[in-house]
């Protein structure tokens, strides 16, 4: 089976699909692998890094000869129209954001799958790339953010003078809400954390961060890990007690995300002019629309006196370790999925039935179907 890696085209991104070190083992494996000229050059992969664990140095049209196709990001039109008909391929997908790539796709019968469709169970964690990246960029954004914030984060006592830390208010107890929590614990800031889900306190005392209780959070329900159900009158409870803490915060990280919509907005522009001269904002969720009202996208920006950071893809600011974890994401869900004699899929199989997109000419993922009847 052939396995084809494509060069990232998407502005900024400098993440490549497959690692030198994980293609060693896929080559162990007897998968023979097709590297396209200068795929991981922003990751700081050479092409001779490639060469030397067995991988072949191909041009783009070579590659797409490969039985499936491996990218971080969405395959283009343009990509898909070069595909072989029958063909797979597999990427961070967010398939519901691109009904025309799943048009194109299944005329040409092509079986793709999805690696932001992983369910979240524990013989899958291998594969979970949103959480091997969210990771990244949860220790990213506190390192962004200190970088423009005017004062330093710990505690220091010096002959001219006691420097109090700073404060960090984070939105969001997730993958990389904690690891922000701890990053910005290590660096000595006092960290708070407001989340609507009151189980994730415990998660957030045992990293040293304060969490804001907001009065009637014991009856927020919760699905799957996220909340499904708040009420008016939480939500105006939870924005009183944001508005208390923001005013006196140097640093505010929002993660907020909900799968298939808009972000929540979090931080108001209102709330954005009580803070102090010099705070700093970083709105990992402007991708998806932002939580900060007035945050955009691919900009830092300073309105009413506090910077606003929108950067959209924070792993890519980290390419190497971000390119190794999603090659050990993509290549287990690969190694589950397939053989070196080719696909031998279980539709009916709790990840394969996950993660699989498009088939045999139809988009057979559910969570995807619903959400574009919807639109």
């Amino acid at each position: 089976m052939k396995i084809g890696v494509l060069k990232e085209t998407k502005e900024h991104e400098k993440r490549v699909a497959l690692s030198p070190d994980v293609i060693k083992l896929l080559v162990k494996k007897e998968f023979e692998v097709l590297v396209e000229t200068g795929a991981g050059e922003s990751s700081y992969f050479s092409d001779k890094d490639y060469q030397e664990v067995g991988a072949t140095i191909a041009s783009k049209d070579q590659v797409f000869e490969a039985d499936v196709l491996l990218k971080v990001n969405i395959f283009t039109l343009e990509e898909v129209g070069k595909m072989k008909s029958g063909g797979a391929c597999i990427s961070l997908m967010y398939a519901y954001n691109h009904p025309e790539v799943l048009d194109a796709m299944n005329q040409k019968s092509i079986m793709s799958f999805s690696m932001d469709a992983v369910p979240r169970i524990s013989r899958a964690q291998k594969m979970d790339a949103l959480s091997s990246q969210a990771n990244l960029a949860g220790y990213k954004s506190v390192i962004l953010g200190s970088n423009y914030l005017g004062k330093i984060f710990p505690l220091m006592m010096t002959a001219s003078g006691t420097i109090t830390p700073a404060k960090v208010l984070i939105f969001g107890a997730g993958v990389a809400g904690l690891q922000a929590i701890a990053t910005a614990k290590r660096l000595g800031a006092i960290v708070e954390v407001s989340d609507v889900r009151p189980e994730t306190k415990e998660q957030v005392e045992s990293l040293g961060g304060r969490f804001l209780i907001v009065e009637g959070a014991e009856t927020v329900k919760v699905e799957g890990g996220y909340a499904a159900e708040v009420s008016e009158e939480f939500l105006r409870k939870q924005k009183e007690l944001i508005q208390s803490k923001i005013k006196e915060t140097d640093l505010v990280i929002t993660t907020a995300l909900v799968m298939g919509k808009k972000s929540p907005i979090l931080v108001t522009e209102e709330m954005v002019k009580t803070m102090k001269q010099g705070a700093v904002i970083v709105d990992m969720a402007v991708e998806s629309g932002g939580n900060c009202e007035i945050s955009e996208k691919d900009k830092i920006v300073v309105k009413h006196g506090v910077t606003i950071i929108g950067e959209s893809n924070l792993p890519a600011l980290l390419p190497t370790n971000a390119s190794q974890l999603y090659a050990t994401n993509i290549s287990t869900l690969l190694l589950h999925l397939a053989s070196k004699d080719g696909f031998n899929l279980d539709r009916e199989e709790e990840i394969t039935k996950g993660v699989l997109i498009t088939y045999e000419g139809k988009t057979v993922h559910e969570f995807t179907k619903k959400i574009l009847n919807n639109q």
